[in-house]
């Protein structure tokens, strides 16, 4: 039986703690669970581009493979923390350290991830054992990865002219990335990044990035504090654990991943609007839900259609609900158009790969878990407020009696384990 404890919703929200380029000077604190937000991100892109001739149950494995080789890697991130990447890549390089190093990972990760059941524990066993592998789901991550150090690197480059390291970075970033040039995307991605070119796939990646400066609860101080772009990892990772635990179809575990990984990008475009100020007035919530539409139309969906990347747009426009509405309105393909779906029918008849499903309840259910993490670790590490106050009664209130999949998870008891 699969199920989702506070130990690993904790867990996935640890990298909000974990400081990345600790050993160079940075303007702003830069935070692995960013880091890991963008490269899944790319990812993202470059699976959508270079799967298109594969077969719908390929596809649909690559796709899983991708998603569950990104969280497995993050798992692993979390535990050895603060080692520097050319340690580790010289542990990887020498397969009995890393047999020992990877025992040892196992062992802090078991307590907190086994609960998602023995599939999933084996799956991410197998994976991690495997130091290196020329898959093309590990091909697309290493080069997502490459992708979005790189765009850090960028950051804080021009802030240590007299490091000594910075040149053999940089080349070494761009000659990895540059390796993976026979995958669709990734030659307009290194243009973008190290050419200064202008492509519309080099753009998209570059305002995806943005969203780490992006500050969450802006005006309330908290430790830590956390990004747009962060959240929407954490959000992601929340509905692929729920999406197991309710039985999902493997293509509605995908989209409920990539969905929740986008589900704020429209506050790229208009910041962040808490919700009491959506209350506030009288149809505001539709009005600002207008004007995103039309922003993503004209700056994020247009400019990828006239560069040749309509099959981003239109994927994109399907995780937000343009269609039915609402990112958080359960959808289906139903004869070749979207369809708005309950969560009855969503869990019964339309809980297959061939309607190509997507939650919507359990989504914003995670939506609210990520903000009830954030609100509580906050008082936890000391830092009291009216406003975080408020938020975490609002949310034990609101999903007090909510339920999953007609019962099979129940997210009042799962906020009870959180004293």
């Amino acid at each position: 039986m699969v199920s989702v404890r506070k130990s690993l919703l904790q867990l996935v929200f640890a990298g909000s703690f974990m400081k990345r380029w600790n050993d160079k000077h940075r303007s702003m604190d830069l935070v692995e669970v960013d880091k890991q937000a963008h490269k899944m991100m790319v990812a993202w892109m470059l699976f959508s581009l270079n799967s298109g001739h594969l077969p719908p149950g390929e596809r649909t494995g690559l796709a899983g493979e991708i998603i569950e080789g990104g969280i497995f890697e993050y798992f692993y991130r979390l535990v050895i923390t603060d080692i520097k990447p050319p340690v580790f890549y010289r542990i990887k390089g020498n397969p009995a350290h890393y047999e020992k190093l990877t025992a040892w990972v196992l062992e802090q990760l078991e307590p907190r991830v086994r609960s998602l059941g023995e599939p999933f524990w084996e799956r991410l066993c197998a994976y991690l054992r495997v130091a290196e592998a020329d898959t093309p789901a590990r091909r697309i991550l290493n080069a997502a990865h490459l992708y979005a150090s790189s765009w850090e690197y960028s950051l804080i480059k021009a802030e240590n002219p007299w490091d000594e390291e910075l040149l053999d970075i940089e080349s070494s970033f761009r000659d990895g990335l540059w390796a993976y040039r026979d995958l669709a995307g990734v030659p307009e991605l290194a243009g973008a990044m190290f050419a200064g070119e202008r492509n519309a796939i080099g753009r998209f990646a570059r305002i995806l990035g943005q969203l780490r400066f992006q500050t969450r609860w802006s005006q309330t101080p908290r430790i830590p504090e956390t990004s747009v772009l962060g959240h929407m990892f954490i959000v992601a990772c929340y509905a692929y654990f729920f999406s197991l635990a309710v039985d999902a179809c493997p293509a509605r575990r995908h989209n409920d991943f990539f969905a929740g990984l986008f589900h704020d990008l429209p506050e790229l475009l208009t910041r962040d609007i808490i919700s009491p100020v959506k209350k506030s007035v009288r149809h505001i919530g539709e009005m600002i839900k207008e004007y995103e539409n039309q922003e993503l139309e004209q700056r994020i969906f247009t400019p990828l259609t006239q560069g040749g990347y309509s099959v981003l747009a239109d994927r994109l426009a399907y995780y937000l609900g343009i269609e039915v509405g609402s990112e958080f309105q359960a959808s289906a393909v139903v004869e070749g158009k979207v369809a708005a779906l309950d969560e009855v029918a969503l869990d019964g008849a339309y809980n297959d790969d061939a309607f190509d499903p997507k939650d919507g309840y359990l989504l914003k259910v995670c939506d609210s878990l990520a903000a009830f993490i954030e609100a509580y670790t906050a008082m936890r590490n000391g830092i009291t407020s009216d406003q975080l106050l408020r938020a975490i009664w609002r949310i034990r209130t609101d999903y007090a009696q909510a339920v999953l999949a007609g019962g099979r998870v129940h997210v009042g008891a799962l906020l009870a384990d959180f004293d």
